[in-house]
């Protein structure tokens, strides 16, 4: 990766979160500084102002979906790229202050997130309780630690940091339950100031990128899909946002299987900037690899015959020799 070394690292906070547990899987940021913020879009702003190196932010979790907040934030404000994701398994336990009977919590705490991922288990066990949203699992934790709720949904991490009472553990409703997270410079760290801080292809890699489509044009999506399709590009996601311009417009945020190094990407995203509004380039890095019970690894998905990233050079070096008058 071009760039200096990061050494400094924000993270949605506060300490004894998810987002902590999963930055500290990073040797760099185990070793570095590690700054909690209050929310993503704090942590983004270091990262812009200089602050800090990295942030790392929640992008999605297989329960929830995606955190709207993170896709809003990568694209308000000055470029950044993502240089790499970290997916870990999510588990919550239910906490106080102190030992109480479940009858007795009237509060909860929660991220909107994990009081998704808990609904069945809250309408078992507390159906009456009011669940007060708050900024993160950190935050719950801190919040019934100060006497604020009387129960907070948050990480194991949280629970013992603030020596809390576990009242209620393994309360997700899924438990093969995962949160992605992505790891987010700045454009143009290298020494020299310019270029991105794009990782190098690995093979298995993820290129996130966010569309704007011209909303005056039918089948302006299905282009979008199109550009990728012919080129054997695997889409793995697909998700709208609103572009606060008016209501009805919206910008799309795509995770492509592949690399910007790479011809067939390369070309695809060429197609896209003829065809879009804009494109905004959020960054290519390795796919993490991970495991869920009874399932294999994630892996890349084979392009079809004559869409590999071989056939792409090969053909555009068949294209070079007829412009140079090599007919052979």
């Amino acid at each position: 990766m071009r760039g200096l070394p990061l050494t400094r690292f924000s993270y949605l906070g506060p300490e004894g979160t998810f987002a902590e547990q999963a930055l500290r899987t990073i040797p760099a940021a185990e070793r570095g500084t590690r700054l909690p913020a209050r929310s993503v879009a704090e942590a983004l702003d270091a990262v812009r102002a200089g602050e800090v190196d990295a942030a790392l932010v929640p992008m999605e979790n297989s329960i929830g979906g995606v955190v709207a907040e993170t896709l809003d934030e990568l694209t308000s404000g000055g470029p950044l790229v993502i240089i790499r994701e970290v997916v870990i398994p999510v588990q919550f336990v239910l906490a106080a202050r102190s030992a109480i009977d479940l009858a007795a919590v009237r509060t909860v705490a929660a991220h909107p997130q994990a009081s998704t991922q808990c609904r069945g288990w809250l309408r078992a066990h507390l159906p009456d309780a009011a669940v007060v949203d708050v900024l993160s699992n950190g935050a719950a934790a801190v919040g019934a630690a100060q006497g604020e709720y009387d129960a907070a949904i948050c990480a194991p991490i949280g629970a013992h940091r603030h020596a809390l009472t576990v009242l209620a553990d393994k309360i997700a409703d899924h438990p093969d339950a995962v949160t992605r997270f992505v790891l987010v410079t700045r454009a143009g760290r290298g020494r020299d100031g310019g270029g991105f801080s794009v990782p190098e292809p690995t093979g298995e890699d993820i290129t996130t990128l966010a569309v704007y489509i011209a909303h005056d044009r039918v089948g302006a999506l299905l282009s979008v899909l199109m550009e990728l399709a012919v080129r054997g590009v695997n889409l793995t996601s697909i998700q709208s946002r609103p572009t606060g311009e008016q209501l009805g417009r919206y910008a799309f945020f795509l995770d492509c299987e592949g690399h910007v190094a790479e011809a067939r990407l390369g070309e695809a995203l060429q197609g896209l900037r003829r065809i879009c509004a804009d494109v905004r380039f959020l960054g290519s890095y390795p796919r993490h690899r991970w495991r869920t019970a009874g399932a294999a690894a994630q892996g890349a998905t084979a392009p079809p015959p004559g869409l590999s990233n071989a056939d792409f050079a090969e053909s555009a070096a068949w294209l070079a020799r007829l412009r140079s008058g090599d007919l052979s």
